[in-house]
């Protein structure tokens, strides 16, 4: 099983935000990361990435496992600013809180900034976000990427404790909350380019609900991805990775 843990090594020019929550009033976090030869005054996009449980907004900034450095790189590469939110770290899993906070950072940075497009990725619990979160928003995502998540927290059995504090309840207490979270439910919202890396012998966070998703998309989106690996664990090498968020980027820019 890889663990989705923080390496503080050295990396690019970043800036540390902390902003005060609308919805409680708590002071919250998210990093950007510039890239070379950013201006104020030019239209950017911005790939916002999500952490997995555990962990918190420097994971996707500074780790130097595959999934972080091919969002890190792709980003760089398209002169994106990259941004990482805590989305209430270290056990989010996008409940009402964390998505809150997302639809006001992403209210800050078109404000701040020429955001001119947002794409989501996310890793584990944060592959989950993205398509929550998406689900949620799809106004305001143009592409996402999902790397090892679920998109079906009303099935899915795992950190039960982390995601009943998040959503407000158990399955059994809180059976909407659950149901408006699984990506699965509402393929019809996902009209943005689409892509996703699973597992087969992924026991963590297992792989099916997140293929029977993108097999329901594609019937009416030809912009979808889907690179399973049969004998893949819970994690996706640098190279399945790049290939995921170079797919979205792509067709989002183009």
């Amino acid at each position: 099983m890889a663990l989705w843990t923080t390496d503080l090594s050295a990396g690019p020019r970043t800036e540390d935000v902390s902003f005060r929550a609308n919805c409680d009033g708590t002071e919250q976090e998210y990093v950007i990361v510039f890239p070379d030869g950013f201006s104020v005054n030019k239209p950017v996009a911005s790939l916002i990435a999500l952490h997995g449980h555990g962990s918190d907004r420097w994971q996707f900034v500074k780790d130097m496992r595959g999934e972080c450095r091919a969002a890190r790189d792709v980003a760089a590469a398209h002169g994106m600013l990259f941004v990482s939110p805590d989305y209430r770290a270290k056990t989010s899993w996008m409940g009402p809180k964390a998505e809150a906070d997302m639809v006001q950072i992403i209210a800050k940075l078109k404000q701040r900034y020429r955001v001119t497009k947002i794409i989501l990725c996310g890793g584990s619990m944060g592959g989950t976000g993205a398509l929550t979160f998406t689900a949620l928003h799809p106004d305001l995502v143009d592409g996402v990427v999902s790397l090892n998540g679920t998109a079906n927290l009303a099935e899915f059995d795992k950190f039960q404790d982390a995601i009943a504090a998040s959503f407000g309840g158990t399955k059994t207490q809180a059976p909407d909350e659950y149901r408006k979270r699984s990506a699965e439910f509402w393929p019809e919202r996902f009209t943005m380019p689409v892509a996703a890396t699973t597992g087969g012998k992924d026991r963590v966070v297992p792989p099916d609900s997140v293929r029977r998703l993108l097999d329901a998309v594609k019937t009416k989106n030809a912009n979808v991805l889907l690179l399973h690996r049969p004998d893949g664990g819970h994690s996706t090498n640098y190279e399945d990775s790049k290939a995921a968020v170079e797919f979205v980027v792509s067709k989002v820019q183009n």
